[in-house]
């Protein structure tokens, strides 16, 4: 059935996705949005947890950090341009095949730096580079599929939990990338870069992610643990997806004051994987417990920060106290990273008579504890970002294309950064543009949860009967209207 809905001086051709009959038995199980966001977990465990694992190392695993620099302003940069399409793609596309598409970029691009291990020479640094451009599009495709599923399968009070449950999971995966590295380069000697097989063992677990987005269901089969339906709606061209992407920012333009939020939620990455861990400051086998302890932490930072936003106080309230949360953290955290970063500079590592930190030295049980903290403040404020993004809508399809902001935006961050890096620019002036634009984010942030996060959603809905319903409102905990319930 068509629907022709009208915003402003636009018209936009939607076509209703008819809802099949609900199965039982082990396949109604299968169909639980649980189940099916579980799925779309391990897609991430299995890509870009290997791709954090291995940035974790500082310097893409390679003692010199510029080729795999290079790569990353590639692949942020392309990153942030299709970010903002990712939704779009992911609506016309659809989710499974928009996940796979995505997943196969991590393969090449682990796969481009695998070459040069074997061969170091200046075409396999292009590849590289070529790589991470590929891999940027292919990243903007998952993440935005990845978070519109997470977001539209939950229900407003279990939005948090879900967001939790992902990041666990999709870090776990990080995790136990981590330890892989840790593995096989503990006896490898303090200054060696990462071996040959570390990057082996990444290609073959991200191929094998590659696969699983054809397991999952259809969206139009899922159920949430509440009993409503996941409603789909699809536009019918590519015109009108593109026209969609600005009629949400138009219908909705309190979305753009949580840009400067989520510029900042990737800036901080370049400090933390290449000046704290990758700089020289540690060898290879303090770099790589590291790496497994700050994935390690970011499963309790979203467990933590994912139980009290689903938590049974209201949700205006969490909203205020996830955002003190974040912003106390990050007064906290990057406190502690400034005390520590007055100890050394890019030089001083550089120097000839430096002397890396090994794991037995007494200055390691520190700074190692200090990365942990950071790897925990990366995933309470990431969870609360997508939360808040939940705040804003229930329906898959806007979700998407908010995602897809948010990803294209945080990408545009992360590929300043490491282009500064790249540039060689003192840590401490990195250190203080991450502290700076958190806090700016942060502080932008604010008036949208306290005008728009309400105790209720409020949107427009296609009813049963195909008809326009504007500004209907959803209560906490509930999706929609009895109507949609099976």
């Amino acid at each position: 059935m068509s629907i022709h809905k009208t915003e402003g001086d636009a018209e936009t051709a939607v076509v209703e996705v008819e809802q099949p009959p609900v199965r039982t038995g082990w396949r109604g199980k299968y169909d639980s949005a649980l189940v099916q966001m579980v799925l779309v977990s391990f897609v991430c465990f299995c890509c870009p947890g290997m791709f954090n694992a291995l940035s974790g190392l500082g310097g893409g695993g390679k003692q010199d950090a510029t080729t795999a620099d290079n790569g990353s302003v590639a692949l942020y940069s392309t990153f942030a341009v299709f970010g903002f399409f990712g939704g779009t793609i992911c609506n016309k596309l659809g989710p499974r095949l928009t996940l796979s598409i995505g997943s196969l970029g991590y393969s090449l691009y682990i796969g481009s730096l695998y070459s040069t291990v074997i061969t170091q020479t200046k075409p396999r640094e292009n590849f590289v580079i070529a790589a991470g451009a590929i891999l940027g599009l292919c990243a903007g495709m998952l993440w935005t599929a990845e978070g519109s599923l997470m977001l539209g399968y939950a229900t407003e009070k279990t939005k948090g939990r879900f967001t939790a449950l992902f990041w666990m999971i999709f870090n776990l995966g990080a995790v136990i990338g981590a330890a892989i590295p840790l593995a096989t380069n503990w006896n490898t000697g303090e200054t060696a870069a990462a071996s040959g097989s570390t990057y082996i063992a990444f290609l073959v677990i991200t191929l094998v992610g590659a696969c699983i987005p054809f397991l999952l269901t259809k969206p139009s089969n899922v159920v949430r643990s509440d009993g409503t339906r996941v409603t789909v709606e699809r536009q019918s061209t590519w015109k009108s997806e593109f026209k969609g992407l600005f009629f949400v920012l138009k219908s909705d333009p309190w979305v753009i004051f949580l840009f400067p939020a989520f510029m900042s939620s990737n800036w901080f990455y370049s400090y933390q994987f290449n000046s704290m861990n990758g700089s020289g400051y540690f060898g290879i086998r303090g770099r790589t417990l590291n790496n497994f302890l700050y994935w390690l932490a970011q499963i309790f930072g979203s467990f933590a920060i994912g139980m009290f936003l689903d938590s049974n106080l209201t949700r205006r309230t969490r909203a205020y106290g996830g955002w003190f949360i974040a912003f106390a953290l990050t007064s906290i955290i990057f406190g502690g990273n400034y005390a520590a970063q007055t100890s050394y500079t890019r030089a001083s590592v550089l120097a000839e008579g430096w002397a890396p930190v090994t794991v037995g030295d007494s200055a390691y049980a520190g700074r190692a504890i200090l990365y942990m903290l950071n790897g925990f403040y990366d995933a309470v404020f990431q969870t609360f970002c997508y939360w808040s993004i939940g705040c804003l809508s229930n329906d898959i399809r806007k979700l998407a294309m908010i995602v897809g902001f948010y990803k294209g935006l945080q990408s545009a961050g992360a590929a300043i950064t490491f282009r500064l890096d790249s540039l060689k620019i003192p840590y401490m002036t990195i250190l203080a543009s991450s502290w700076g634009v958190l806090v700016a984010g942060l502080l932008i942030m604010a008036p949208v949860l306290y005008l728009r996060v309400q105790n209720h959603t409020v949107e427009d809905v296609v009813d049963a009967a195909g008809d326009v319903v504007p500004e209907r409102e959803t209560k906490d905990g509930e999706h929609y209207a009895a109507d949609q319930k099976v």
